[in-house]
């Protein structure tokens, strides 16, 4: 080999340098931790100022600020709670232009077998009041990465979207569905986005989809569970130095769980909580009017009083204060014994 191909620039240099920091920052633990939700500690009343069809079933909703004045800034990946007129509490994803100040537009799939939630949020018109907080993100887009590869399904375009735009010609998106009519945002994908309803490739291969990413991209997937866990099963195997982040929309499965007693000191109810159960699936089995929204320990509105017994804290949520005397049910277990709960 020569020497001039023995020395490096300095341009390589900085770029080595770069990818070296990169690596450090992002691929070490290579699969992102759950982020700790930012609270952003406002709350304000809106309205709802365009409702649009973007595909069968899924409904897009702009919020704007009363006067329309302006609202706070958001980062790709950031998501408003939004309190229905019910009393029910959802989250929900941006999904419009992180430069526009002026509104809020958020995407919503209506769920026959949903809790009503979703078809509340169909039934909403222009002019209609909402109460909203945020935007809060738990599933941050890195700026920095030197590429990217976006898997979006279904309704899980949502927070990929604005990564997507943000990224540029450094990312690639593969957008899965069940058809394209039930595809929302197909019109403003970029002209080079992959996309593969079912009904026209038969199913896809994630592993394949992952194997395509450049060694050390950020690798962002958001979707079902099935996608979801394809990702994590593949993603190291295919690309060592990459990184990989995750956001679902679904309740987390539960892992390592073991079997406790749970008492509804109220009432005196004594609850068996099964190894593969959360505890608010237990609770509800005898208060089914038990609170509770993003079913992944970041919202909070489950937040339970804990009167004895110790708990394995798995939420992203409650500060090292809050934790002495409370739980999240959606994800937070017994450490060992059983609990008693100011329910």
């Amino acid at each position: 080999m020569s020497a001039r191909h023995d020395v490096a620039t300095p341009s390589l240099r900085a770029l080595g340098i770069a990818m070296d920091l990169y690596k450090k920052v992002v691929t070490t633990p290579a699969v992102s931790r759950p982020n700790p939700v930012r609270f952003h500690g406002f709350e304000l009343n809106a309205m709802v100022e365009a409702v649009r069809a973007e595909a069968a079933d899924v409904v897009s909703l702009t919020l704007i600020a009363p006067r329309r004045g302006s609202l706070p800034a958001w980062r790709p990946g950031s998501h408003l709670d939004v309190f229905l007129p019910s009393g029910r509490r959802r989250q929900y994803s941006l999904c419009g232009d992180p430069r526009d100040r002026r509104r809020y537009r958020i995407a919503v799939r209506r769920l026959a077998d949903g809790d009503g939630g979703s078809r509340e949020m169909h039934e909403l018109r222009p002019g209609d009041p909402l109460r909203i907080r945020g935007p809060r993100n738990a599933f941050a887009f890195i700026a920095n990465a030197p590429s990217y590869l976006f898997l979006a399904a279904g309704i899980g375009i949502t927070p990929i979207l604005p990564m997507v735009h943000a990224a540029g010609s450094r990312g690639r998106l593969v957008y899965l569905g069940r058809s394209r009519a039930t595809m929302p945002f197909l019109s403003e994908l970029p002209p080079d986005a992959d996309i593969r309803p079912d009904d026209e490739t038969g199913g896809t291969d994630i592993a394949a989809i992952l194997a395509e990413a450049k060694p050390g991209a950020a690798v962002y997937v958001c979707g079902p569970s099935p996608v979801l866990d394809a990702a994590q099963r593949h993603m190291f195997r295919l690309n060592p130095t990459g990184s990989l982040h995750t956001e679902r929309f679904s309740a987390l499965p539960v892992v390592d769980g073991r079997e406790f007693d749970l008492t509804l000191a109220r009432t005196g109810a004594n609850i068996r909580v099964g190894d593969r159960e959360t505890a608010l699936d237990a609770i509800r089995r005898v208060r089914p009017d038990a609170v509770y929204s993003c079913r992944q320990g970041f919202c909070g509105t489950c937040k339970t009083r804990v009167l004895s017994g110790d708990v394995d804290h798995r939420d992203r949520l409650l500060t090292a204060g809050e934790r002495t005397g409370h739980m999240l049910t959606c994800v937070s277990r017994a450490a060992g014994g059983p609990l008693v709960l100011d329910l």
